[in-house]
């Protein structure tokens, strides 16, 4: 049996702020970060993601960010950690040290760079899914970062393996594919949308809700599009959600993590600090940054 676990909702992908020489996890501000998403309504958390630079982070941060998380969230959302590795035996066990840490269900994104077969994609998914003592698994399908496309057919033969693999974070940028979920495997599966551009158009189609960048710098803006939309006001949701499209867009305007640390850091949040290979981004990018920031503040 799996444990009780909600995925619906605006869940943050937290960035993970560093000291300014990146040398280590500043925690004081992580730990400010997270209770300022939870002041601000945010549905859940999503600490040790891609978006928190997990590749660089040695497994006992990745253990400290995770356990800062829960203990800060305090049990007023959940709790859902990244733990993946293009190494499978590296993300059994940080899947395994994450729920050790409190998290309430793990999350694992397609191996990168080894571009595995859909045979090796179900291989790795069921072998975390199989060593987690039945927690929650959410599988993460990003093929521009991955170079790997996790196919409905391979996410029907996890779930017939696995009972407590329980929801994907699509990021393929296909609203289609979101469809093609829903229609084959209904409640089987609960669809998390991994744009924040396209966390509207998805939850049309019967995503849950938006595992999103921008949250982190605006999370009750981007929880209440999510619940204008499960609401079913749908007009209500499409005016909030073309309001942030700028900031949507902003965030990516270099790679990610970059535009949202130099949002916070605008905000005076945090360090503008990334671990290499990352580099923090140019200054037409920072101040690109900070003007879509002004003028989305301005028009509130």
């Amino acid at each position: 049996m799996t444990r009780p676990f909600q995925l619906q909702g605006a869940f943050t992908a937290l960035v993970t702020p560093f000291t300014a020489d990146g040398e280590a996890v500043d925690f004081d501000a992580f730990d400010a970060s997270v209770r300022r998403q939870v002041e601000g309504g945010i549905h859940g958390l999503v600490p040790c993601g891609t978006t928190g630079e997990s590749p660089t982070l040695t497994d006992d941060e990745h253990f400290e960010v995770v356990r800062h998380t829960v203990s800060v969230a305090a049990g007023r959302v959940p709790v859902l950690a990244g733990a993946g590795s293009n190494s499978t035996k590296k993300a059994v066990r940080l899947a395994q040290r994450a729920l050790e840490a409190g998290a309430d269900a793990v999350m694992i994104v397609m191996p990168y760079y080894n571009k595995p077969t859909q045979d090796g994609l179900l291989a790795h998914v069921t072998k975390v899914a199989g060593e987690v003592g039945g927690a929650p698994v959410v599988l993460y399908n990003v093929p521009g970062r991955t170079v790997v496309d996790l196919s409905l057919d391979t996410i029907g033969r996890a779930l017939d393996a696995c009972s407590n693999i329980v929801a994907v974070k699509d990021a393929s940028g296909n609203v289609l594919r979101c469809m093609g979920a829903m229609k084959r495997f209904g409640e089987r599966l609960t669809v998390m949308c991994g744009d924040d551009a396209l966390t509207l158009p998805m939850m049309v189609c019967g995503a849950r809700g938006v595992i999103s960048v921008t949250s982190n710098v605006y999370p009750g803006k981007v929880a209440e599009v999510c619940t204008l939309a499960r609401e079913g006001r749908w007009d209500q949701a499409r005016a909030a959600h073309l309001k942030l499209l700028p900031v949507h867009d902003s965030m990516f305007l270099e790679t990610s993590p970059g535009p949202s640390k130099a949002a916070l850091a605008h905000k005076g949040l945090m360090k503008l600090s990334l671990r290499l290979p990352l580099v923090p981004p140019s200054k037409a990018t920072c101040d690109a940054v900070a003007a879509t920031l002004s003028r989305f503040e301005e028009a509130r």
